[in-house]
């Protein structure tokens, strides 16, 4: 994104030497804290196979992450739900709720469908948890679309989940205690839109997960399974 920018004041500057910079000038986004735990899997619901894993994702809407996040307000903890495309790293579907029920992701589940119109086959990913796991969250997403699930608590099962959360939290302040839940929302909801629009990613060949999502190709690399990079 600087490149040309140095390239016009004649500035040299690789990858290495900016980052050495930009921690002299404390610019590097700081370590969070240990996470407040979002997954209770220790239930009755069908567990479903981590599928995701095989899959070679080529275009959008094949494949969706979604994951819950806490936000701390001075109201108490909020929570985010988000659902991401994993080709094109676009936020698809995302709603906050004020408790960890089931009803905040369904919600996100149902933003998703409604912007999205998915085809047949569409394969949700996502954790061993008691909202993606209930009754009411495996009819909202149809008998049309597949479900596959996190087996061993790994966080590489859920790589781009993880990491669409990390982004939003050390890049967009979602980190930060909001004075109310009222505040959170509107600070989630251009975060959002910030990350879609305007933040490339060096997988999507630099372009904007808006920009991949709507031509449904990048020069970027296929979706890499990093569970099985970890093993």
């Amino acid at each position: 994104m600087l490149s040309d920018r140095f390239e016009l004041e004649h500035i040299k500057c690789g990858r290495d030497k900016m980052f050495t910079l930009m921690g002299e000038h404390n610019l590097l986004v700081p370590r969070r804290r240990a996470p407040h735990k979002t997954t209770n899997s220790n239930h009755n619901f069908k567990k479903y196979p981590n599928i995701f894993k095989d899959e070679i994702v080529d275009r959008p809407n094949q494949v969706w992450a979604s994951d819950i996040t806490y936000i701390r307000t001075y109201d108490g903890f909020a929570y985010l739900s988000l659902i991401t495309d994993v080709f094109s790293r676009k936020i698809v579907g995302y709603f906050l709720s004020r408790s960890l029920s089931r009803l905040g992701p369904i919600q996100a589940l149902k933003n998703a469908l409604k912007a999205e119109h998915p085809k047949d086959g569409l394969l949700h990913h996502s954790d061993r948890g008691l909202q993606y796991c209930s009754r009411d969250y495996v009819e909202t997403l149809g008998p049309h679309h597949r479900i596959s699930m996190t087996e061993n608590g790994d966080p590489y099962e859920n790589a781009l989940a993880e990491r669409v959360n990390g982004i939003l939290k050390d890049e967009y302040c979602l980190s930060e205690t909001f004075i109310s839940f009222k505040d959170a929302l509107a600070q989630i909801k251009d975060s959002i839109n910030i990350y879609n629009t305007r933040r490339p990613h060096l997988s999507c060949g630099m372009q904007t997960p808006e920009q991949t999502h709507s031509m449904g190709t990048h020069p970027g690399p296929l979706w890499v399974n990093y569970y099985k990079k970890a093993g």
